[in-house]
């Protein structure tokens, strides 16, 4: 594949603060919210709730999440879970084994009818609303309406079918088909949306998701659990032949806790401990610091010892991950999304990663609620007897991985990505851009990458110099592809700072035409 574009986003800068997602509309919600005085938090969960509305199929009320929050002044940061768990009715049973491996990002033994990655089956609890409205109970300054109000106001206008919206929909277009609800939203006319040449975009409506947002706003957050609407998800839920039971919506809660602190060399990362990617981070870090993988590296980009070193920190760290963690283990352990980073005038700063697990997740929108449901029985090993096997009521090991880095000089930055199992690699090598090479957000997000995610080879991007391929070739098999908007085959990261001077800057996704560093007022 060959891509002879250069496309590059500048830093952005504002004294007011910056929002940092992957949906420019998202970006400028949250945007609006700190140039009004709201807190980090109020612009985070603001700008989260709106990407449910404009970018539907990473993230929304029907998946989870984690945040990290740092507020200014204080010497530790607080991490917000609320991921997934299973239906106390999951049967085990549902899922036998298959030949072969599962289409899904981990790269499990397939399941018959790949029914733990699409369809009713692959459907856990859900926990994004609880888990933002804790956060700015917490944290915040504005109330949970006045958070909601913009994804309301997106969800009843709808969104613009574009050409990244048609080549997202089109990419899973056949299993979009098998849900009535998702075809008849995603695919009018049994096809793909897509303008005529010339002409203006189609707009795409949600189902009932406006309906669904204006009740929350007006009844609160815990309807979704205990009210109208967890009513109609479960008879949805029914009908479909999801297990999603009344007790298992009234148990969501979000949990904050101290984050994990991670000491690296003259920096310290705050990331989500327990079943993340915060513990595996932790562990390719320090195998850095063990190595001495740094010592002596000029530019993060030249060095073929240093990719090297990144390699074999990643590939241990996840043979480590995917062999011992899980709900099993949790407690003996350091305790397709979307992510955005947020910095506010007072150098409060989030990291929140919300997902609906796969593009779209279940592929399974609940008709009543417009609620695309989330795909999260995948985050299991479909083998029994594994830390992290199928069982009911437990909770899955997961990809998210937002931090917060303190490096020297009082410069913070919040930093997360998108992208399954190409997280966490991504954000350890932007953590060592930062804190071994001083590198800004600007400099660290267009800087060329490894992707060693445990899989079958180490992808390598073509701008690296040659004997940086050759060097990986030694140890590892290896795919030369180029950081692209589709396919996505390295992580995609959004991130904000405040600087120890007194700026505050953001920098956005480079390759989505829709991500966008938004500033709370120009400098």
């Amino acid at each position: 594949m060959r891509e002879t574009w250069r496309v590059r986003k500048p830093e952005v800068r504002s004294s007011g603060g910056v929002v940092s997602t992957q949906h420019y509309l998202a970006s400028e919600a949250g945007a609006r919210v700190l140039a009004d005085g709201g807190n980090a938090v109020d612009a985070a969960v603001t700008a989260g709730l709106a990407l449910g509305a404009v970018e539907p199929w990473m993230s929304g009320l029907g998946g989870c999440g984690q945040m990290i929050v740092l507020l200014a002044g204080e010497g530790r940061a607080w991490s917000v879970d609320f991921g997934l768990a299973a239906s106390r009715d999951l049967d085990p049973g549902d899922y036998p084994l298959d030949e072969g491996r599962g289409s899904d990002l981990f790269h499990w033994p397939a399941v018959k009818g790949d029914r733990n990655v699409t369809g009713p089956l692959s459907i856990a609890v859900p926990t994004y609303a609880a888990g933002v409205a804790a956060a700015l109970e917490r944290f915040g300054t504005r109330s949970w309406a006045d958070c909601i109000a913009p994804a309301v106001e997106l969800a009843e206008r709808g969104f613009d079918a574009d050409w990244y919206a048609t080549l997202k929909i089109a990419s899973t277009a056949a299993r979009l088909a098998a849900d009535d609800e998702c075809r008849r939203v995603y695919l009018p006319d049994g096809f793909p949306p897509c303008s005529e040449w010339g002409g203006p975009p189609p707009r795409l409506r949600l189902g009932r998701l406006a309906e669904t947002l204006r009740r929350l706003a007006a009844a609160g957050p815990r309807d979704f659990y205990e009210g109208a609407i967890a009513r109609s998800l479960v008879a949805d839920a029914e009908r479909l032949g999801a297990r999603l039971g009344p007790e298992d919506l009234a148990g969501v809660q979000a949990r904050i806790r101290e984050s994990l602190a991670i000491p690296y060399g003259r920096a310290t990362v705050h990331a989500a401990p327990g079943l993340t990617g915060g513990p595996s981070l932790a562990r390719a870090l320090a195998l850095l610091v063990e190595r001495r993988a740094v010592a002596g590296a000029a530019r993060p980009e030249t060095e073929a010892d240093l990719a090297v070193a990144y390699a074999d920190a990643l590939s241990a760290a996840y043979a480590e991950r995917l062999a011992a963690i899980g709900h099993d283990a949790e407690a003996a352990r350091p305790a397709c999304t979307t992510h955005l980073s947020v910095v506010d005038r007072a150098g409060n700063l989030v990291a929140l990663t919300q997902t609906l697990l796969s593009l779209f997740g279940s592929r399974v929108m609940f008709p009543a609620t417009g609620v695309l449901m989330n795909n999260g029985v995948m985050w299991f090993d479909p083998r029994p007897g594994r830390p992290n096997s199928i069982a009911a009521g437990r909770r899955p090991l997961a990809n998210m991985c937002p931090v917060v880095v303190e490096r020297g000089g009082g410069d913070r930055f919040a930093l997360g990505a998108s992208g399954g199992r190409r997280i966490m690699p991504a954000v350890m090598q932007l953590v060592s851009f930062l804190a071994d090479f001083d590198l800004g957000l600007e400099e660290a997000f267009h800087a060329p990458r490894i992707d060693a995610s445990g899989g079958e080879y180490v992808c390598v991007d073509p701008r690296f110099p040659a004997e940086v391929a050759s060097a990986l070739r030694e140890r590892y098999p290896v795919e030369v592809w180029p950081n692209a908007v589709y396919p996505a085959m390295y992580a995609c990261p959004n991130g904000a700072g405040a600087l120890g001077g007194g700026g505050r800057v953001g920098a956005a996704y480079v390759m989505s035409p829709w991500a966008l560093a938004a500033p709370a007022d120009a400098d």
